[in-house]
């Protein structure tokens, strides 16, 4: 018996490498169907029964390095296109309660996961620096006196907002060794702001890069949506021109995806009139090559980097993926886990309040286990809707098959100029091509198995 199948998640088989879903041909014509940014999503984890130890969950991981991450799911105010786990709640009270509560789980955690160093730790959401200073330096402390990172080998995140930036936030963030800082701005436009339920003035988008850019983080990431209602491309590029004017050394630009379960639904977008996505990317994606970018996905731009730390290695292929908090998510090579996971106000709230007083974090108890057929979509997927692509070599030598025989199919991305083999230091590297970043969603959604799909659909938020 392969000892993965010790484990289960309720109404979950496992494929075998065959693709039943629908020709790539016909994938392509609807390029925007969903944003693929795990694999399984988080739509098909399940109730894990028996409930899995973390401690004989982590032994087993062979990875290097490991990556912290911490989940503050508050914000001012729920955009009318978010589907992500956070709450708008802006109170003291609540959040101290909760990085109590987030303490108590990492210093239950630090034990099991203190085999491996941290070479990243990131700080997302929701907004963290809706966290008022004290309890923004807690996490810190958490991370380096509790979980064991250290600052100086580590590349360090934290996710802000325009009117989360304070000159007090910046200069903590700064001390503790922060490397990126990402500001969601999506337009720059007013009324494009307004039609996503997301109250923002240009002029306190600017106040807030004017802080950050007298703190000079060593990376400044900033993020766009493109496909917004009212969005026309000479406003879209207007908008990306600001973003351009204070030099960021990253740019991640988002397709708008809307789902029956967010504020503005598929309905109000499809009134709007035709779908100008594919024409407003392609209009970044040629700017942005022109000032100087390099693609790495088809969502992040970025400009060369290098860091004054020391930094440990870290593979985008790897697991280890430590994820403290509400909605964080955490990866071994054989299960994902995390809290349940909710989009209304009232299913998020109540998930939220159940983490907190919980007393007890070790064991995961909902989460998918991988089957080696996921376990080998999740590698093809990671490896291949990035720049890097896919290096024969790498599959072959983590599962002892051939990609190629593995999934035939696959073929149908060079029947559709989606991608090509390229010879890199000797190695055969499935890479796609200009025209495939563009259509990396599609792809994305394409490599999922039948079984994934199916527990996906079968999801019913709450």
């Amino acid at each position: 018996m392969d000892k993965q199948s010790q484990y289960t998640t309720k109404n979950h088989s496992t494929p075998s490498g065959s693709n039943i879903t629908t020709g790539l041909s016909e994938v392509l014509a609807f390029p925007y169907r969903s944003y693929l940014y795990s694999y399984p999503h988080k739509t098909a984890y399940r109730e894990l029964d028996p409930p899995l130890p973390l401690k004989s969950l982590w032994e087993r991981e062979n990875t290097d390095t490991y990556f912290l991450y911490m989940h503050i799911p508050f914000c001012a105010a729920r955009c009318g296109f978010c589907n992500l786990f956070t709450l708008p709640d802006r109170r003291d009270d609540t959040h101290e309660r909760y990085v109590d509560a987030l303490e108590r789980q990492a210093k239950q955690w630090a034990p099991i996961t203190s085999r491996r160093p941290y070479s990243r730790f990131a700080i997302g959401g929701g907004t963290p620096t809706l966290l008022n200073e004290v309890q923004l330096n807690r996490l810190f402390d958490i991370a380096e006196h509790v979980m064991g990172l250290d600052p100086t080998q580590a590349s360090i995140s934290v996710e802000t907002s325009p009117d989360t930036v304070t000159d007090a936030k910046l200069a903590i963030m700064k001390e503790r060794s922060v490397d990126r800082v990402s500001m969601g701005i999506q337009s720059f436009i007013e009324a494009e702001a307004s039609a996503i339920y997301r109250p923002q003035k240009p002029l306190e988008v600017e106040r807030a890069l004017e802080k950050l850019a007298r703190y000079d983080f060593p990376l400044l990431n900033l993020d766009l949506i493109y496909g917004l209602p009212g969005q026309t491309v000479e406003s879209w590029l207007y908008s990306l021109e600001r973003v351009l004017a204070y030099g960021p050394g990253e740019i991640f630009i988002y397709p708008l995806y809307t789902r029956e379960n967010t504020i503005v639904k598929p309905d109000d977008i499809r009134r709007q009139g035709p779908d100008i996505r594919m024409e407003l990317y392609k209009a970044a994606r040629e700017t942005l090559k022109s000032r100087g970018y390099v693609q790495y996905s088809m969502r992040r731009f970025a400009k060369e980097q290098s860091s004054s730390k020391a930094l440990l290695p870290y593979s985008c292929q790897e697991e280890g993926m430590v994820g403290l908090g509400c909605g964080a998510r955490s990866y071994t090579s054989e299960v994902h886990y995390a809290s349940k996971y909710g989009v209304s106000y009232k299913a998020t709230q109540s998930i939220i309040a159940d983490y907190v007083a919980t007393e007890r974090y070790d064991v995961a108890d909902y989460g998918i286990a991988l089957s080696r057929e996921e376990q080998r979509r999740r590698f093809i997927l990671k490896a291949l809707l990035h720049r890097e692509g896919l290096t024969l070599s790498d599959y072959h030598q983590r599962f002892g098959t051939d990609v190629m025989s593995d999934y035939p199919w696959l073929a149908e991305l060079f029947t559709e100029d989606m991608a090509q083999f390229e010879l890199e230091e000797d190695e055969r590297v499935l890479r796609l091509t200009e025209e495939g970043l563009g259509y990396s969603d599609a792809i994305g959604d394409w490599l999922i198995s039948a079984d994934i799909r199916e527990q996906m659909e079968g999801f019913v938020f709450s």
